[in-house]
């Protein structure tokens, strides 16, 4: 290798990002060591400072500020909290709200269900879940995880468990293709998803 080790280091760090091939993290690497020290150091102040303070929101997995807190979508007086939209990453709940359509409340649940990885219900926090729908205001669950398999099996399986809790289960529309990820949906079809929501049934999506 003809570069300085401390440079190794630096592409092989940013390569392990995600979506970050080879040559992508050495030509960001490359830049780094382009730019001034001030702007060098506040981009590691600010990983450091996300790192330390970002946690899951303490209702519905999303990302507050600090062990325990709650972010700004549960603290939002104008949401509808008839709506708990189910999603499977943080990253989902963001794709969603740059729709500007979707005005409730979200629940991540962190991963899919993939018994090929050994991710069963119990990896869900299901009971985090449960203790949001006590009270009864919730009217309608909406599942939105990711149109793969996973996903698919993932909404099955909640249709299954929500059954019998009073709530209305629907599942975001087809107009995303399987396979897909829900971030990576432009935010027309997020909007037709949402809007051709189908109610969820035991076995399945009723027409």
């Amino acid at each position: 290798m003809i570069y300085p080790q401390s440079l190794v280091r630096l592409i092989d760090e940013l390569g392990r990002l995600p979506g970050v091939g080879p040559k992508s993290a050495q030509r960001l690497a490359f830049h780094l060591l382009r730019s001034d020290r001030a702007a060098v150091d506040r981009l590691a102040a600010a990983l450091v400072d996300a790192r330390a303070r970002i946690a899951s929101c303490a209702e519905c997995g999303f990302f507050a500020e600090g062990e325990g807190g709650v972010c700004a979508l549960c603290r939002d007086p104008r949401r509808d909290r008839g709506l708990m939209c189910v999603v499977e990453d943080p990253k989902d709940v963001a794709a969603l709200e740059a729709t500007h359509e979707y005005r409730g409340l979200y629940h991540v649940l962190g991963r899919a269900l993939s018994p090929i990885d050994g991710v069963g219900p119990e990896a869900l926090g299901l009971d985090r879940l449960a203790r949001r729908l006590e009270g009864g205001e919730v009217r309608e669950v909406i599942l939105a995880t990711d149109p793969d398999v996973e996903g698919e099996a993932t909404a099955m399986f909640l249709s299954h468990w929500l059954s019998g809790r009073g709530v209305r289960v629907t599942r975001i529309a087809r107009g995303l293709p399987m396979g897909g990820d829900l971030d990576y949906a432009d935010a027309l079809t997020l909007v037709r998803a949402l809007e051709g929501r189908q109610e969820m049934r035991e076995g399945g999506v009723s027409g």
